[in-house]
């Protein structure tokens, strides 16, 4: 019976995943009706690029398509976004954050990294560079806890979001620990869990109270 539950979290796994990198599809929508980004941050469809190369290549690595195909898809829905977002956006600002240009010279140091990484280094180091991009992905948003706690206001985080997030989080731990016994699946997911249900719990605790300058806490990225 258990191992029944974990061959399930197995198969569900990538299919959470993709719906999690679909999460940003309205955004980008209205961004593109709207002609502009406004103040939204340039930084979660760069992420979503970084972390679907780097867990491609990783996955390709392993021979593990449960990883490598969910993650082509966050890739290619990554590139989407971001030619989107960078057709109406500023060349700089202070909400990006940045620069259009720093963020290409930054994702290509990174998937340069990544490269080298694979023909010198072999798997286990790109999976420690994976693990390195997900903890900082995951445990970014953790910074506007104390104004949601000082506002009493958890407005910005968006309960359906989150809650897929721990699903995600649940299922690729799962399967990274009982069944692929891989560290750089279980350990980032482990923390991703942990965060997501940090914001699940605020905003049942605190609701959409009234609150001001608010940031979202979601980064819509896995």
């Amino acid at each position: 019976m258990v191992e029944y539950w974990i061959q399930l979290c197995g198969q569900l796994a990538p299919m959470v995943a993709i719906a999690v990198f679909m999460a940003p599809i309205p955004t980008i929508f209205q961004v593109w009706k709207d002609k502009k980004v406004g103040d939204l941050p340039l930084l979660p469809y760069t992420s979503i690029i970084l972390n679907g190369f780097v867990w491609v290549s990783y996955g390709i690595m392993k021979e593990e398509p449960k990883v490598w195909i969910p993650n082509s898809t966050g890739l290619a829905l990554g590139i989407i976004y971001f030619l989107i977002f960078i057709s109406y956006a500023p060349t700089k600002s202070p909400t990006l954050p940045g620069s259009v240009l720093q963020h290409m010279q930054g994702a290509s140091l990174v998937i340069l990294t990544c490269l080298g990484l694979a023909f010198f280094s072999g798997t286990t180091m790109v999976g420690n560079l994976g693990v390195v991009i997900c903890v900082c992905m995951f445990a970014s948003p953790l910074a506007a806890l104390k104004v949601v706690i000082q506002t009493k206001s958890a407005r910005a985080i968006p309960l359906p979001f989150s809650m897929v997030s721990v699903m995600n989080c649940f299922f690729w731990s799962v399967s990274g620990l009982f069944e692929m016994h891989d560290y750089a699946i279980y350990v980032p997911n482990l923390l991703g869990l942990f965060f997501s249900l940090v914001q699940v719990f605020l905003k049942l605790t605190y609701g959409n109270g009234v609150g001001s300058d608010m940031i979202p806490l979601s980064k819509e990225v896995v």
